[in-house]
Formats: structure tokens, sequence, C-alpha cells
């Protein structure tokens, strides 16, 4: 007999219950791995997925629970069997402000690797993904960062992706994963480091300070990749003249790639280009129109000679070469561009009568890699899901960033990054740079490495290292493998263990 329903027109409607919105929760997945380095068998545990970050919430002066106020995406690796006090962990991410960290993650760092191809040799799709040897997993467990609307990050719902889209907040989002994993890992007693790369070097910066200053947690070691500290080395603006002097040596090595330098070594056009830099040229532009005729005429002799532009040009451009303009102008009598990221890339530009290219090669001949491989990964490997696009790298970030904290005065965290090394004295530095870099220029980087406000006997805990390579150094096989001994080196030595 079928179930009958009787309605009853005279009950009184049922009170609606209130629809709350979901806590969200982490939806970490774990997997097992192994990978060959060195002819040794490594196991290690990857865990991959969101964590949520949460605030305390004080209503009326009373405690009134934890905030769910972002998801953040996270990838870690862990070593089996390792004794967590020994075993080093590091940190890293990417910059932008804008990008994932997928870069650093399937570039160098990380148990697996892009295969991108290089200048004159990219790869074609559908792409592939290689064991890395080199991993950094040999020497320190890993942890990759994506911050708030990067990769599968977000901000959780009810919240404002753009409260998140900031100096400090980043900082302090960041921060709080990183204490988050430290605490639930129990790793508080494991040698630290954080690995950033070129908007992450300027995060990983102010991060060693307030992890200092807010948490108490310090680092063994920071590693700066393609490192920019001061924002006024590298923004071209009216009444800055810094970054026209600090591009020379670049624009120069870009020009030398190129064939613009003839024989000479490298070695000797970097030389004379720093020296022109630091000398010359920041003299002859403070000079404006005190600067005498003949005094001009050396000058424009020089830069021209140096950055293998005319001589008409760096004249009508009034000594001031700006870089977009250089990666546009170097090669207009072949009908290509450089890229900025790396000057090794070139492409065809379509319209020869452009002032600013309209692309960079050295991002697009590799970013169709690297969305391939991870979107591949994650799921095939990693065993995990998620439906939301994998943001690699959000031009809507990085228009909306916002740096009120430094209203008034240049964006820099060079005082950060010193008081950092002065609070803890055994806080070592280690700076990677690529002579082909034309979005973090290597000079601009000596510049602010030469002005951290430490005292001379910490000078030793910085070094710098140097590729034949630009932004993402990595994607040259014989940098990359050199890089990754000198992050592996650098890790064991400031272990202090």
């Amino acid at each position: 007999m079928a179930d009958t329903t009787h309605e009853d027109n005279n009950a009184e409607p049922a009170a609606k219950t209130e629809e709350r919105p979901s806590e969200p929760v982490d939806d970490l997945v774990t997997t097992q791995h192994t990978i060959t380095v060195k002819r040794r068998k490594l196991a290690y545990t990857a865990q991959t997925g969101r964590v949520v970050l949460r605030k305390e919430v004080i209503t009326d002066g009373k405690f009134d629970g934890h905030q769910a106020r972002a998801e953040v995406f996270l990838t870690s690796y862990t070593l089996d069997g390792a004794d967590p006090a020994k075993r080093p962990v590091t940190f890293a991410f990417n910059g932008g402000p804008g990008s994932s960290s997928i870069w650093l993650h399937l570039g160098v760092l990380g148990p697996r690797r892009v295969l991108s191809g290089d200048v004159g040799a990219p790869e074609p799709p559908p792409y592939g993904l290689a064991d890395n040897a080199e991993t950094l997993l040999a020497h320190s467990d890993l942890v990759f960062i994506d911050p708030v609307s990067t990769g599968y990050s977000r901000a959780a719902k009810g919240q404002k992706p753009k409260n998140y889209h900031g100096f400090t907040p980043d900082i302090e989002s960041v921060g709080e994963v990183i204490r988050l994993w430290t605490s639930r890992n129990e790793r508080w007693l494991s040698p630290k480091f954080v690995a950033g790369e070129s908007y992450g070097t300027l995060r990983a910066a102010a991060l060693a300070a307030h992890l200092q200053e807010r948490r108490g947690l310090f680092l063994n070691g920071l590693l700066l990749i393609s490192s920019v500290l001061d924002m006024g080395t590298i923004v071209f603006h009216e009444g800055n003249d810094l970054p026209y002097s600090l591009y020379v040596p670049t624009y120069a090595a870009i020009a030398h790639y190129h064939g613009k330098h003839g024989d000479r070594p490298l070695a000797d056009v970097l030389a004379e280009a720093e020296e022109f830099a630091s000398r010359d040229l920041p003299w002859a532009l403070e000079r404006g129109a005190r600067l005498g005729e003949s005094e001009r005429a050396d000058v424009v002799s020089r830069l021209a000679g140096l950055t293998g532009l005319s001589e008409s040009y760096v004249d009508r451009v009034n000594l001031r070469i700006e870089h977009v303009r250089f990666f546009t102008e170097l090669l207009r009598d072949r009908g290509l561009t450089t890229g900025r990221m790396d000057g090794r890339f070139t492409t065809w530009e379509p319209d020869g009568g452009r002032e600013h290219m309209s692309d960079d090669a050295s991002i697009s001949r590799i970013i169709g890699a690297y969305s391939a491989g991870f979107n591949h990964y994650v799921r095939a490997e990693l065993g995990y899901s998620n439906d939301l696009p994998y943001e690699i790298l959000s031009m809507d970030v990085n228009r909306e960033w916002s740096y009120s904290d430094f209203e008034g005065r240049p964006v820099s965290v060079v005082e950060d990054l010193s008081a950092a090394m002065r609070a803890n004295p055994h806080l070592k530095v280690h700076v990677a740079l690529g002579h082909y870099d034309g979005a973090t220029p290597y000079y601009a980087a000596e510049h602010v490495l030469a002005r951290l406000r430490i005292p001379e006997e910490l000078r030793s805990n910085v070094e710098t290292a140097y590729y034949p390579a630009g932004h993402m150094m990595y994607v040259h096989e014989p940098s990359r493998v050199r890089q990754a001994k000198d992050l592996g080196d650098f890790v064991r030595s400031a272990s202090n263990r």
C-alpha cells in the first residue's frame, strides 16, 4: 500500500531554520613518495591542500570565538624517518605580488620539476615532468605557500580578498601559516629557513623581523632569489634617478648576450658598466642642465656603447633609459624584443613603432609548461582536487596591491632585515642573482646589500651567487644545477647542526 501524506491547512507554518554558512575546514591530502638522489633513495611524505587561518574575535570586550578569515593552499614535503630536531625546514614562496609558489616549487626546489626548455629550445605542448635529482629536499624539508588569492588560496566566505592584498596583511597571513605549520608539526627546534623570489624576497626579509618580534620564531637563514629589498632601486618615476644607473650593468649584459659587444668577455663589460653606473652616470644625471655640452656628449657615447643603443636614442631620452623601453628598443632593427624577466629570450614584435613591447617572451615561453605540469601533478600525483582555477600569476592582485604602510616614503625592508640580523646575529642570508634579469637587476641588489645597517662583523653573514641567466635562473639548465648545489650548501652550513 502506498504511503499517503495528509496536509492540515489550519496548521501553523513551521518555523524556518536559519541557515548558517558551514565553517571551512582544512582539506589536506597525504601521499607517500620516493626519489633517488645521488644513488640514495629518499622516502618522503607529501601533504597538500588548504589550511584555514582564523582570527580571535572580541565582542564588547569578551572573547567571541575564532573566525575563519582565509584558506591558504600549501604543499609540504617531509623526509621520512628524519630527526625533527636536526632536520631543517624551508618555507618558500614567489612574489609578484600576485604570484603562486609554482616557480620555485617546480623550477628548482621541489622533488619534481617542470620540463620547460630554454632559450631557442622551448618544450612544445603538452609538456612534461621529471624527478628533480637536485631537489633541496635532500637537505631540508619543504613547505610551499601560496598567499591569499594566488594558487588555490582564497579569502574565507564573507571576507574581502582585497583585505589581504597589501604589505602588512600579506606578512601577517604568510607568517601565520609558518607559525601554524611549525606548531602542528612540532618543528620549533628545527633549523628554519625562508626562501623567496622577486617580491618574495621583500616578503621574506620583512617576515624575518615579523616572526622574531611577534612570534619569537627566529630563523637560521634567508634564501633571497632575484632580490629586491628597496623598490626605489627598480621603480622608474619622476624625481627618482637611481634605477637609471642601477639598471645599466643589466642592460650591458643583455646587449652582450645579443652580440652588441663583439668578442669582449662579459666580465670586462660588466666591470666597465658597474664603474660607470656608480660614478659618472649618477653625477651626470644629478647635474641636469648644468652638464656641459662636451661632458654630455661623453656620457651619451659611453652609455650608448654599454647598452647597445644608438647615441641619438640615448640623447633623446635624456640619458634616462627606462627598462621596458630598453627591451623594446635593443633589437628593434631585427624586428625583435627581449624578455624582461630574462633578457636572453626574444620574440617578434608585430608593431615596429611600439615604445613598450607587446609580450614578455621570458614568461610566455615557459608559463604553459608550468601550468600544465602543476595542474597534472597536484591531481595525479599529490591526490588533491579542487575545481577552482589555480591562479599562477594574478595581475588583478598585482594592480590593487596596497603599500599604504609606506605612504610618503619608499617601499623598503632594508631596516627590517637589518634589525632582524642585529637581533639574531646567527641569521645568514644567501642572495642569488641573474646577470640577464631585467626585473630585479643584480647591481640594484648589490647597492641595497651594501647599505644594510649591520655591524661589520655581520657582513660575512651575507653571501651572493651569480648566474648567466635571468629572473628565474633555474630555467637555464647549467644555472639550475649549480644553484641547487649552492642552496643546499647554504642550508647545511647555516643549520648549526
